[in-house]
């Protein structure tokens, strides 16, 4: 793009519209599929907005997720943020062969066999919850759907998983909610330190009771590793550990969210969907093609020249991948603003490409088809408490994670019980 033509957003990028970016993205995305940018925080990076484009630099080995060698050769990166270094070595931050490591150990937790043992218990909590909303809000009395459905349902298996006991899990939730809301300027607040340093040492106490009482859970696993044989250090356990605790509810969060509000805004479709809940797979696909919960890739970090879109990045560069945008680009689906419970076009990047593709997409599609597909069955009248306008996405940097900060919702007379 010439200095003529250049986007001011391109110069503060991440500082823009979090409530709807996309049509920047797509005037961005018309300009050039790659583009020289600065971050709102004033670092050097390099953007990633076609569709092709993206789909490369996902799988392009040239193009590193060791950010610790990135931080250690230049300061023009951004550093990894709260926690801080002793939860940043998981396998998002590194690269073969740590990275395949890594992943090994977590996959068990995460294979088909696994998540179709827990769709029952998923089943039963939408249940609970769903019967805890109509209680709460009755008919016409508005509810959050994200504080009280979104949000509860992932954050409740990824604790299960983790083998979290449940008294703990109220305070986990609190800290965490804290550390991951958006605040301005670069430094993060003391309460955001105060939660991180809380997830830090709830953590290490994990692992150590683990070690004593253990448990059928993801931690316990990762404990037996690090103690057989040496797969893991302490770091990576708690890197790991937290790395799955994010990825594993607050994105499903937003998917839930951002879906919910997709298919009230697209009634035709809603109905479609109530109509036959068969398409909430479908539909869920095109939640996450439409309104990713990611709308940008975790930093990458360019290890020589790169050439790509009719750009070239240099080497060592920061380098981000805008899944938002390129999940929306007509080159590749057929009028790709349209949302489409229907398409047939709708394989997107919203859970990534290549070696880093999403460790817990099952589970993700598992929960999410759930529980769209019975809070519109169960409530088919339901509807926005208030106008569009008034939904805010301000949970998450908005960079990389992107979600709700509420969801009001009239839920309606329910519908008919399932035969």
């Amino acid at each position: 793009m010439t200095p003529s033509v250049r986007h001011p957003a391109l110069d503060s990028w991440g500082d823009y519209d979090r409530d709807d970016p996309f049509p920047l993205f797509a005037r961005v995305r018309s300009a050039a599929p790659v583009h020289e940018v600065r971050l709102a925080d004033g670092h050097p990076a390099w953007l990633i907005v076609g569709h092709e484009q993206a789909r490369a630099a996902l799988n392009d080995p040239r193009m590193s997720k060791d950010m610790h060698a990135a931080l250690a050769r230049s300061g023009k990166v951004v550093a990894e943020g709260l926690p801080g270094p002793a939860l940043a070595r998981h396998m998002l931050t590194v690269d073969p062969p740590d990275h395949t490591r890594l992943r090994r150990l977590a996959m068990p937790s995460f294979s088909r066999r696994r998540v179709d043992a827990l769709e029952g218990r998923v089943r039963s909590i939408v249940d609970g919850l769903l019967t805890d909303l109509a209680a709460c809000g009755g008919t016409e009395k508005p509810v959050d759907l994200v504080s009280d459905y979104a949000f509860p349902l992932p954050f409740t298996v990824i604790t299960e998983l983790l083998g979290i006991p449940e008294p703990d899990r109220t305070d986990l939730g609190r800290w965490f909610r804290t550390l991951l809301a958006p605040y301005p300027g670069s430094q993060p607040p003391a309460e955001a330190v105060d939660a991180s340093r809380m997830i830090v040492d709830y953590l290490t106490a994990l692992l150590d009771r683990k070690r004593t009482a253990p448990g059928d859970d993801l931690v316990t696993d990762l404990v037996d590793a690090a103690d057989r044989n040496g797969a893991l250090t302490q770091q990576e356990m708690l890197s790991t550990i937290f790395q799955l605790f994010v990825a594993g509810h607050d994105t499903t969060t937003s998917l839930i969210g951002n879906g919910t509000v997709a298919l009230l805004r697209h009634p035709g479709q809603r109905d479609a969907l109530v109509a036959d809940p068969a398409l909430a797979p479908r539909a869920v696909e095109e939640c996450l093609r439409w309104d990713a919960p990611v709308p940008h890739s975790t930093f990458r970090y360019t290890t020589e020249e790169v050439r790509l879109g009719g750009a070239v990045i240099p080497a060592f560069s920061q380098v981000i991948v805008s899944l938002a945008a390129a999940n929306r680009d007509p080159a590749r689906y057929h009028d790709a603003e349209s949302f489409d419970i229907h398409r047939t076009d709708g394989a997107h990047l919203a859970l990534g490409h290549g070696i880093h593709f999403c460790l817990g997409a099952p589970l993700a599609r598992m929960e999410a088809c759930i529980a769209i597909s019975a809070l519109h069955t169960r409530f088919p009248a339901m509807r926005l408490a208030v106008d569009p306008s008034e939904l805010h996405w301000g949970h998450g940097d908005g960079l990389v994670l992107r979600g709700l900060t509420e969801l009001p919702v009239i839920l309606g007379p329910p519908g008919p019980l399932p035969a």
